[in-house]
């Protein structure tokens, strides 16, 4: 990490804490330290302990300031937002307000850093209160079941975020090591050796099989919490990664299914469109939104912990107490994806042009002002950079409380699932028509699968990558699929900056997240992963995609 990049100026946004780039050799093995016999104990003698720990599955996704007091550390929903800067189609400045700038730069790939740190433990803290809590749970009510299938689809969600990150896809390397099991079974977490990739994806299968069973019948109070469709979700997405097509396509519709029954439908173009004095009906910032299957469920008291960190501060541009107004690190889609969204597509909206306008803009303002892209407000907000983003709104636009929500699964996923899948396992009709369908009905009334000039896997992948920017999906489908990281074709094609703007082959070792040091120190059965090189300015220019060409 660049020391420049880890420091804020107190001018621009709230009064932070300085932090370099902390020591994490004291990290223990994955997996806790408390011993089994002690929690069952402490949730026999008190059941309402039960409860609190499993709320708490839930609140570890996205709390703040959990592991760092730092503005970079929102547990999970910091894995998904560096996923996306890792890939080809988001981006942030490279500015030293930029506590981010490890991933558009690939320096994330060092184990002493803090980034990739929180990316790897917090999973492994979900995982190991997850174990915890399932040998303790009662298992012998139906109200105890439902809580360990969710908890099973959350172990399994956890373990669906690590492995991609630290072994390549699953088709070509199912018996390449992967990342180490944490379970009760581990006989010494200090020589706990990496599992096959095959055998992750084995524990995440038997997880999301049980929560499919068994979360039969039962009903949410919250979409916060998983139920039967979105674990039917979660083992869709791990079908796509085993390359399961067919098994994607049938999880994928069975959750559309469940979907549909609970109300839940695509986004319009009429909801995604301006309303003359008021945001857009779907705004992606409120977990009531009826295209969101799943969800964070943020509240104020965790807002509180950290301010200027988490979704609102750095993904959203409205907010009047972050990073992205505040220090102008906004973040922007890739010109190079922008310009292959055609004008009638409602999604081309989701960012400003390059003179800072959008048609979801349109009867906004904040402090009672419009031309919200060019608009600056002292100490608040900066005017924004060419493609920033506007999909991501606050409510309300100028908040200071950033407590906005987050969506983990939406409908329209399914349906690109769906698609995939049809096609992928030699159903390509079929999946054309059901994906003109899609888009036509939802998003481009012009819309044809042919009109890009793509191969049908492509054209879907390209839809994923407009529908799904800034969820999370980014490097995952990259790697997933087997594709080079293409950021550019010349610098004028491109507003990545100069220190991000590079093409990495699919095979490039740098792809690999490193174990931290303290893994290493700690857990003497881990193999680090090594090879490849911080990636260079302009490198590999002549690499394409298939979707960007």
């Amino acid at each position: 990490m660049k020391i420049n990049k880890i420091f804020l100026a107190a001018s621009a946004v709230a009064a932070t804490l300085l932090a370099g780039c902390d020591n994490i050799d004291e990290q223990e093995p994955q997996g806790g330290s408390l011993l089994l016999s002690q929690v069952q104990e402490t949730y026999a003698a008190q059941p309402e302990r039960t409860e609190a720990a499993f709320s708490a599955l839930y609140t570890n996704l996205g709390q703040l300031a959990k592991l760092y007091d730092t503005p970079d550390d929102w547990e999970f929903l910091s894995i998904l937002f560096c996923n996306d800067l890792e890939g080809a189609d988001a981006e942030g400045p490279d500015s030293g307000y930029n506590w981010f700038s490890v991933c558009g730069e690939y320096f994330s790939r060092n184990a002493n850093y803090r980034n990739p740190y929180i990316r790897y433990q917090a999973p492994y803290n979900e995982i190991g209160s997850i174990n915890d809590f399932i040998a303790s749970a009662d298992s012998t009510s139906q109200d105890g079941i439902w809580q360990i299938a969710q908890a099973r689809a959350l172990r399994a969600y956890s373990y669906l975020l690590l492995a991609p990150n630290f072994q390549f896809n699953y088709q070509n390397h199912k018996d390449d090591p992967c990342i180490p099991i944490s379970s009760p079974s581990v006989a010494d977490f200090t020589n706990n050796p990496r599992a096959t990739v095959g055998e992750i994806y084995s524990i995440i299968m038997d997880d999301l099989n049980f929560a499919v069973e068994n979360l039969k019948g039962y009903s949410r109070e919250s979409k916060g919490n998983i139920d039967q469709m979105v674990a039917y979700g979660l083992r869709a997405r791990a079908e796509l990664d085993m390359g399961e097509w067919a098994a994607a396509a049938s999880d994928a519709d069975a959750a559309i299914q469940l979907a549909s029954a609970a109300g839940l439908t695509p986004a319009t173009i009429d909801d995604l469109s301006s309303v003359a004095g008021n945001q857009h009906p779907i705004s992606f910032n409120k977990i009531s939104e009826h295209n969101w299957m799943w969800g964070y469920d943020n509240t104020s008291d965790n807002a509180k912990r950290y301010l200027v960190g988490g979704p609102d501060a750095w993904l959203s541009s409205f907010s009047a107490n972050g990073y992205a107004a505040g220090a102008g690190t906004y973040v922007t889609i890739n010109k190079l994806l922008w310009d292959k969204i055609p004008a009638s597509d409602v999604r081309k909206g989701w960012w400003v042009d390059a003179e800072l306008q959008s048609p979801l803009l349109k009867g906004l303002t904040w402090d009672g002002k419009g031309d919200i892209g060019n608009l600056e407000i002292d100490g608040v907000k900066l005017a924004f950079s060419p493609y920033t983003n506007v999909k991501f709104l606050t409510d309300p636009i100028g908040t200071t409380t950033n407590e906005d929500d987050f969506p983990l699964m939406r409908v329209e996923e399914m349906y690109l699932i769906k698609a995939e899948g049809l096609a992928k396992s030699g159903q390509e009709d079929d999946a054309k028509t059901f994906l003109e369908n899609f888009v036509k009905t939802y998003r481009d009334p012009s819309y044809s699968a042919t009109d890009g000039g793509r191969t049908l896997a492509d054209e879907i992948w390209f839809q994923r990558r407009v529908e799904l920017w800034g969820e999370g999906f980014g490097i995952l489908d990259i790697k997933r699929l087997n594709k080079p990281l293409v950021r550019f074709h010349d610098a004028a094609s491109t507003n990545y900056p100069a220190a991000f703007r590079f093409n990495m082959a699919a095979d490039d070792p740098w792809l690999l997240m490193r174990f931290p040091q303290g893994e290493i120190n700690t857990n003497f059965g881990v193999v680090q992963n090594e090879g490849g090189n911080l990636p260079k300015t302009d490198q590999n220019p002549a690499l394409r995609d298939g979707v960007t060409d």
